[in-house]
Protein backbone atom coordinates (compact mmCIF):
# COMPACT_ATOMS: atom_id res chain seq x y z
CA UNK A 1 0.00 0.00 0.00
CA UNK A 2 1.41 3.38 -0.70
CA UNK A 3 1.82 6.41 1.51
CA UNK A 4 -1.32 8.93 0.98
CA UNK A 5 -1.68 12.19 2.57
CA UNK A 6 2.30 13.39 2.88
CA UNK A 7 0.95 16.65 1.55
CA UNK A 8 -0.32 17.27 5.81
CA UNK A 9 2.65 15.52 7.34
CA UNK A 10 3.76 18.44 8.72
CA UNK A 11 -0.01 19.48 9.45
CA UNK A 12 -0.97 20.12 13.66
CA UNK A 13 -2.79 17.56 13.50
CA UNK A 14 -0.70 14.69 11.78
CA UNK A 15 1.88 15.86 13.92
CA UNK A 16 0.06 15.60 17.19
CA UNK A 17 -1.45 11.93 15.89
CA UNK A 18 1.91 11.17 15.50
CA UNK A 19 3.07 12.37 19.09
CA UNK A 20 5.86 15.18 17.65
CA UNK A 21 5.54 18.29 18.54
CA UNK A 22 3.00 21.28 17.56
CA UNK A 23 2.95 24.81 17.67
CA UNK A 24 -0.86 24.40 18.35
CA UNK A 25 -3.29 22.12 19.89
CA UNK A 26 -5.06 20.52 16.61
CA UNK A 27 -8.97 20.36 17.09
CA UNK A 28 -11.93 18.51 15.23
CA UNK A 29 -15.10 17.07 16.40
CA UNK A 30 -16.74 14.22 15.46
CA UNK A 31 -20.08 14.37 13.97
CA UNK A 32 -18.74 17.83 12.89
CA UNK A 33 -20.61 17.72 9.49
CA UNK A 34 -24.57 17.57 9.69
CA UNK A 35 -27.74 18.67 11.62
CA UNK A 36 -26.16 20.97 13.70
CA UNK A 37 -25.33 23.28 10.74
CA UNK A 38 -27.82 24.96 8.97
CA UNK A 39 -25.53 24.98 5.98
CA UNK A 40 -25.78 21.16 5.81
CA UNK A 41 -29.21 21.64 6.20
CA UNK A 42 -30.06 23.94 3.38
CA UNK A 43 -28.20 21.77 0.44
CA UNK A 44 -29.27 18.11 2.26
CA UNK A 45 -32.53 18.48 1.49
CA UNK A 46 -34.90 15.43 2.32
CA UNK A 47 -34.14 12.34 0.61
CA UNK A 48 -32.87 9.31 1.78
CA UNK A 49 -29.07 9.59 3.59
CA UNK A 50 -27.37 7.06 1.68
CA UNK A 51 -28.50 8.48 -1.52
CA UNK A 52 -26.68 11.53 -0.08
CA UNK A 53 -23.60 9.60 0.39
CA UNK A 54 -23.90 8.36 -3.01
CA UNK A 55 -23.16 12.00 -4.67
CA UNK A 56 -19.91 12.93 -4.54
CA UNK A 57 -20.42 16.43 -5.20
CA UNK A 58 -22.63 16.59 -2.38
CA UNK A 59 -20.69 14.84 0.16
CA UNK A 60 -17.59 16.58 -0.64
CA UNK A 61 -19.41 20.25 0.01
CA UNK A 62 -20.92 18.78 3.15
CA UNK A 63 -17.38 17.61 4.28
CA UNK A 64 -16.15 21.42 3.72
CA UNK A 65 -18.95 22.93 5.36
CA UNK A 66 -17.78 22.66 9.18
CA UNK A 67 -13.76 23.22 8.20
CA UNK A 68 -14.71 27.10 6.37
CA UNK A 69 -17.59 27.63 9.75
CA UNK A 70 -14.96 26.24 12.44
CA UNK A 71 -11.85 26.24 11.34
CA UNK A 72 -10.86 23.02 12.51
CA UNK A 73 -7.45 21.24 11.80
CA UNK A 74 -8.89 18.28 10.19
CA UNK A 75 -12.49 16.95 8.24
CA UNK A 76 -13.41 13.46 8.37
CA UNK A 77 -15.27 11.86 5.35
CA UNK A 78 -19.32 13.02 5.47
CA UNK A 79 -20.23 9.15 5.18
CA UNK A 80 -21.68 6.33 7.77
CA UNK A 81 -20.25 2.87 9.44
CA UNK A 82 -22.92 1.07 7.51
CA UNK A 83 -22.29 2.45 4.04
CA UNK A 84 -20.00 -1.20 2.57
CA UNK A 85 -22.65 -3.52 4.34
CA UNK A 86 -25.85 -1.41 2.15
CA UNK A 87 -23.01 -1.22 -0.75
CA UNK A 88 -23.00 -5.20 -0.67
CA UNK A 89 -26.52 -5.54 -0.63
CA UNK A 90 -26.44 -6.88 3.02
CA UNK A 91 -29.90 -4.95 3.21
CA UNK A 92 -29.37 -2.01 5.66
CA UNK A 93 -30.99 1.13 5.44
CA UNK A 94 -30.31 4.84 7.64
CA UNK A 95 -34.11 5.51 9.20
CA UNK A 96 -34.12 8.84 10.19
CA UNK A 97 -34.64 9.36 13.57
CA UNK A 98 -33.32 5.26 14.37
CA UNK A 99 -30.25 5.03 12.19
CA UNK A 100 -29.27 2.19 10.74
CA UNK A 101 -31.83 -0.52 10.29
CA UNK A 102 -31.34 -4.06 8.85
CA UNK A 103 -34.17 -5.63 6.95
CA UNK A 104 -33.27 -9.49 8.16
CA UNK A 105 -30.58 -9.32 10.91
CA UNK A 106 -27.73 -11.90 11.01
CA UNK A 107 -28.70 -15.23 12.87
CA UNK A 108 -27.01 -18.31 11.47
CA UNK A 109 -23.67 -19.81 9.66
CA UNK A 110 -25.77 -19.47 6.41
CA UNK A 111 -25.96 -15.36 6.65
CA UNK A 112 -21.88 -15.69 5.95
CA UNK A 113 -22.97 -16.30 2.53
CA UNK A 114 -24.70 -12.56 2.23
CA UNK A 115 -21.25 -10.87 3.52
CA UNK A 116 -19.19 -10.88 0.03
CA UNK A 117 -15.63 -9.53 -0.08
CA UNK A 118 -15.93 -5.22 -1.12
CA UNK A 119 -14.83 -4.68 -3.94
CA UNK A 120 -14.21 -0.79 -3.62
CA UNK A 121 -14.17 0.17 -7.00
CA UNK A 122 -16.84 -1.18 -8.19
CA UNK A 123 -19.11 -1.02 -4.62
CA UNK A 124 -18.23 2.37 -3.52
CA UNK A 125 -16.80 4.04 -6.60
CA UNK A 126 -18.70 7.44 -5.23
CA UNK A 127 -16.95 7.39 -1.67
CA UNK A 128 -13.74 6.87 -3.57
CA UNK A 129 -14.30 9.80 -6.14
CA UNK A 130 -15.69 12.14 -2.69
CA UNK A 131 -12.73 11.40 -1.16
CA UNK A 132 -10.53 12.64 -4.58
CA UNK A 133 -12.87 15.73 -5.15
CA UNK A 134 -11.70 16.54 -1.26
CA UNK A 135 -7.83 15.99 -1.50
CA UNK A 136 -8.05 18.51 -4.13
CA UNK A 137 -10.33 21.21 -2.28
CA UNK A 138 -8.90 20.61 1.34
CA UNK A 139 -6.30 22.43 3.26
CA UNK A 140 -6.45 20.53 6.09
CA UNK A 141 -5.83 16.82 6.20
CA UNK A 142 -9.09 14.37 5.49
CA UNK A 143 -9.53 11.47 7.89
CA UNK A 144 -11.18 7.95 6.27
CA UNK A 145 -13.15 6.37 8.73
CA UNK A 146 -15.01 2.89 9.04
CA UNK A 147 -16.92 1.34 11.19
CA UNK A 148 -15.05 -1.59 13.67
CA UNK A 149 -15.99 -5.33 13.19
CA UNK A 150 -18.05 -5.78 16.68
CA UNK A 151 -20.23 -2.46 15.80
CA UNK A 152 -21.02 -3.11 12.56
CA UNK A 153 -21.99 -7.01 14.05
CA UNK A 154 -23.55 -5.78 16.68
CA UNK A 155 -25.80 -4.11 13.90
CA UNK A 156 -26.57 -6.41 11.85
CA UNK A 157 -27.28 -9.11 14.89
CA UNK A 158 -29.63 -6.76 16.93
CA UNK A 159 -31.18 -5.45 13.50
CA UNK A 160 -30.50 -2.05 14.54
CA UNK A 161 -29.53 0.81 17.66
CA UNK A 162 -29.61 -1.57 21.16
CA UNK A 163 -29.30 -0.41 24.66
CA UNK A 164 -27.94 -4.18 25.63
CA UNK A 165 -26.36 -6.04 22.72
CA UNK A 166 -28.02 -8.74 23.98
CA UNK A 167 -28.45 -11.11 20.75
CA UNK A 168 -24.74 -9.81 19.74
CA UNK A 169 -23.05 -10.62 23.14
CA UNK A 170 -25.81 -14.70 23.04
CA UNK A 171 -24.27 -15.14 19.62
CA UNK A 172 -20.56 -14.13 20.81
CA UNK A 173 -20.55 -16.97 23.86
CA UNK A 174 -23.25 -19.43 21.92
CA UNK A 175 -21.18 -20.03 18.99
CA UNK A 176 -17.94 -18.57 19.28
CA UNK A 177 -16.65 -20.52 16.09
CA UNK A 178 -19.75 -18.42 13.63
CA UNK A 179 -18.76 -15.44 15.94
CA UNK A 180 -15.07 -15.14 15.04
CA UNK A 181 -16.16 -16.22 11.24
CA UNK A 182 -18.64 -13.27 10.76
CA UNK A 183 -15.84 -11.05 12.67
CA UNK A 184 -13.29 -11.88 10.22
CA UNK A 185 -15.38 -10.98 7.50
CA UNK A 186 -16.42 -7.92 9.03
CA UNK A 187 -12.42 -7.20 8.82
CA UNK A 188 -12.46 -7.80 5.78
CA UNK A 189 -14.94 -5.29 4.70
CA UNK A 190 -13.75 -2.45 6.79
CA UNK A 191 -10.44 -2.70 6.07
CA UNK A 192 -11.09 -2.71 2.25
CA UNK A 193 -13.14 0.28 2.47
CA UNK A 194 -10.66 2.43 4.96
CA UNK A 195 -8.12 0.90 2.36
CA UNK A 196 -9.85 2.87 -0.43
CA UNK A 197 -10.10 6.02 1.19
CA UNK A 198 -6.39 6.19 1.88
CA UNK A 199 -5.60 5.08 -1.78
CA UNK A 200 -7.73 8.21 -2.65
CA UNK A 201 -5.98 10.36 -0.98
CA UNK A 202 -7.15 10.36 3.11
CA UNK A 203 -4.26 11.45 5.33
CA UNK A 204 -5.86 9.55 8.55
CA UNK A 205 -8.30 6.77 9.10
CA UNK A 206 -10.13 6.48 12.18
CA UNK A 207 -12.10 2.89 13.40
CA UNK A 208 -15.18 3.97 15.16
CA UNK A 209 -15.97 1.05 17.45
CA UNK A 210 -18.88 3.02 19.11
CA UNK A 211 -20.74 -0.10 21.08
CA UNK A 212 -17.68 -1.97 22.28
CA UNK A 213 -17.72 -0.36 25.66
CA UNK A 214 -20.48 -2.39 26.68
CA UNK A 215 -18.13 -5.22 26.53
CA UNK A 216 -15.90 -6.78 29.36
CA UNK A 217 -12.20 -6.35 28.59
CA UNK A 218 -12.24 -9.79 29.08
CA UNK A 219 -14.83 -10.22 26.23
CA UNK A 220 -12.98 -7.62 24.13
CA UNK A 221 -9.70 -9.52 24.42
CA UNK A 222 -11.27 -13.08 23.10
CA UNK A 223 -13.79 -11.99 21.05
CA UNK A 224 -13.17 -8.43 19.25
CA UNK A 225 -9.69 -7.38 19.65
CA UNK A 226 -8.74 -9.58 17.02
CA UNK A 227 -10.83 -8.43 14.07
CA UNK A 228 -10.08 -5.06 15.25
CA UNK A 229 -6.19 -5.67 15.21
CA UNK A 230 -6.77 -7.37 11.65
CA UNK A 231 -8.10 -4.02 9.98
CA UNK A 232 -5.52 -1.37 12.08
CA UNK A 233 -2.77 -3.93 11.27
CA UNK A 234 -3.45 -4.24 8.03
CA UNK A 235 -3.19 -0.20 7.33
CA UNK A 236 0.25 -0.53 9.15
CA UNK A 237 1.92 0.29 6.14
CA UNK A 238 -0.28 2.93 4.66
CA UNK A 239 1.35 5.55 6.22
CA UNK A 240 -1.19 7.24 7.83
CA UNK A 241 -2.34 7.40 11.57
CA UNK A 242 -4.79 4.92 12.60
CA UNK A 243 -7.15 6.18 15.44
CA UNK A 244 -9.76 3.85 17.39
CA UNK A 245 -12.23 5.21 18.92
CA UNK A 246 -15.02 3.89 21.38
CA UNK A 247 -17.91 4.91 23.89
CA UNK A 248 -17.84 4.34 27.82
CA UNK A 249 -14.75 2.43 26.64
CA UNK A 250 -12.44 3.32 29.79
CA UNK A 251 -11.75 0.09 30.91
CA UNK A 252 -10.83 -1.16 27.05
CA UNK A 253 -8.61 2.04 26.34
CA UNK A 254 -5.18 -0.40 27.09
CA UNK A 255 -6.60 -3.20 24.71
CA UNK A 256 -7.69 -0.77 21.95
CA UNK A 257 -4.60 0.64 21.87
CA UNK A 258 -2.75 -2.73 21.43
CA UNK A 259 -4.86 -3.33 18.80
CA UNK A 260 -2.37 -1.56 16.59
CA UNK A 261 -3.71 2.43 17.02
CA UNK A 262 -1.51 5.22 17.01
CA UNK A 263 -4.23 7.60 18.40
CA UNK A 264 -6.82 5.88 20.75
CA UNK A 265 -10.11 8.49 21.48
CA UNK A 266 -11.40 9.22 24.92
CA UNK A 267 -14.55 10.13 25.84
CA UNK A 268 -15.90 12.32 29.11
CA UNK A 269 -15.69 9.66 31.32
CA UNK A 270 -12.11 9.51 31.56
CA UNK A 271 -9.28 12.02 32.35
CA UNK A 272 -6.47 12.24 29.52
CA UNK A 273 -4.22 12.13 32.54
CA UNK A 274 -5.43 8.41 33.46
CA UNK A 275 -6.13 7.75 29.68
CA UNK A 276 -2.72 8.01 29.10
CA UNK A 277 -1.61 6.15 31.44
CA UNK A 278 -4.23 2.81 30.23
CA UNK A 279 -2.60 3.62 27.01
CA UNK A 280 0.69 3.47 27.84
CA UNK A 281 3.77 5.17 26.47
CA UNK A 282 3.48 5.38 22.45
CA UNK A 283 0.18 6.71 21.22
CA UNK A 284 -1.45 9.74 20.92
CA UNK A 285 -5.04 10.34 22.40
CA UNK A 286 -7.97 12.54 21.31
CA UNK A 287 -10.76 14.40 23.38
CA UNK A 288 -12.42 14.39 25.10
CA UNK A 289 -14.82 17.12 26.56
CA UNK A 290 -18.45 16.38 26.86
CA UNK A 291 -20.74 17.33 23.84
CA UNK A 292 -23.95 17.83 25.68
CA UNK A 293 -21.80 20.78 27.69
CA UNK A 294 -21.58 22.34 24.20
CA UNK A 295 -25.25 23.49 24.62
CA UNK A 296 -24.96 25.47 27.80
CA UNK A 297 -23.77 28.87 27.97
CA UNK A 298 -20.78 30.14 26.37
CA UNK A 299 -19.04 30.61 29.85
CA UNK A 300 -19.62 26.77 31.02
CA UNK A 301 -17.94 25.97 27.50
CA UNK A 302 -15.05 27.79 27.78
CA UNK A 303 -14.32 26.40 31.46
CA UNK A 304 -14.65 22.80 30.29
CA UNK A 305 -12.64 23.66 26.97
CA UNK A 306 -9.57 25.02 29.42
CA UNK A 307 -10.25 22.19 31.51
CA UNK A 308 -9.72 19.19 29.38
CA UNK A 309 -6.17 21.59 28.09
CA UNK A 310 -5.63 21.76 31.17
CA UNK A 311 -5.31 18.02 31.60
CA UNK A 312 -3.68 17.24 28.59
CA UNK A 313 -0.65 19.76 29.79
CA UNK A 314 0.63 20.79 26.65
CA UNK A 315 2.18 17.40 26.27
CA UNK A 316 2.34 16.20 22.73
CA UNK A 317 0.18 13.47 21.33
CA UNK A 318 -3.06 15.34 21.96
CA UNK A 319 -6.12 16.21 19.60
CA UNK A 320 -8.52 18.38 20.97
CA UNK A 321 -12.02 16.75 20.10
CA UNK A 322 -15.42 16.12 21.93
CA UNK A 323 -15.64 12.54 23.72
CA UNK A 324 -18.57 11.77 21.06
CA UNK A 325 -20.20 13.69 18.28
CA UNK A 326 -21.84 17.05 18.01
CA UNK A 327 -25.37 16.82 19.37
CA UNK A 328 -28.30 18.27 16.67
CA UNK A 329 -28.89 20.99 19.02
CA UNK A 330 -25.54 22.25 19.12
CA UNK A 331 -24.59 26.14 18.30
CA UNK A 332 -22.56 26.33 15.83
CA UNK A 333 -21.01 29.58 16.85
CA UNK A 334 -20.46 27.53 20.22
CA UNK A 335 -18.03 25.27 18.07
CA UNK A 336 -16.61 27.78 16.68
CA UNK A 337 -15.48 29.75 19.63
CA UNK A 338 -14.07 26.12 21.03
CA UNK A 339 -12.24 26.07 17.71
CA UNK A 340 -10.87 29.60 18.29
CA UNK A 341 -9.76 29.19 22.26
CA UNK A 342 -8.25 25.77 21.79
CA UNK A 343 -5.93 27.33 19.16
CA UNK A 344 -5.34 30.30 20.86
CA UNK A 345 -5.13 28.85 24.47
CA UNK A 346 -3.80 25.28 23.84
CA UNK A 347 -0.18 26.50 23.49
CA UNK A 348 2.12 22.99 24.08
CA UNK A 349 4.63 23.17 27.53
Amino acid sequence: MTTAGAGHAESPFIRACRGQAVDRVPVWFMRQAGRALPEYRKVRGEGRFLDAIADPALCAEITLQPVRRYGVDAAILFSDIVVPLAAIGFGVDIVPGTGPVVESPFRRAADLARLRPLEAEVDVPYVIETVRLLVQELEVPLIGFAGAPYTLASYLIEGGPSRDYARTKSLMHADPDLWMALMDRLADLSLAFLAAQVGAGASAVQLFDSWAGGLSAADYERFVMPASRKVLDGLAGAGVPRIHFGVGNGELLGLMGEAGADVVGVDWRVTLTEARRRVGPGRAVQGNLDPALCLAPWDVVAEAARAVLADAGGRPGHVFNLGHGVLPGTDPDILTRVADLVHSEGVPA
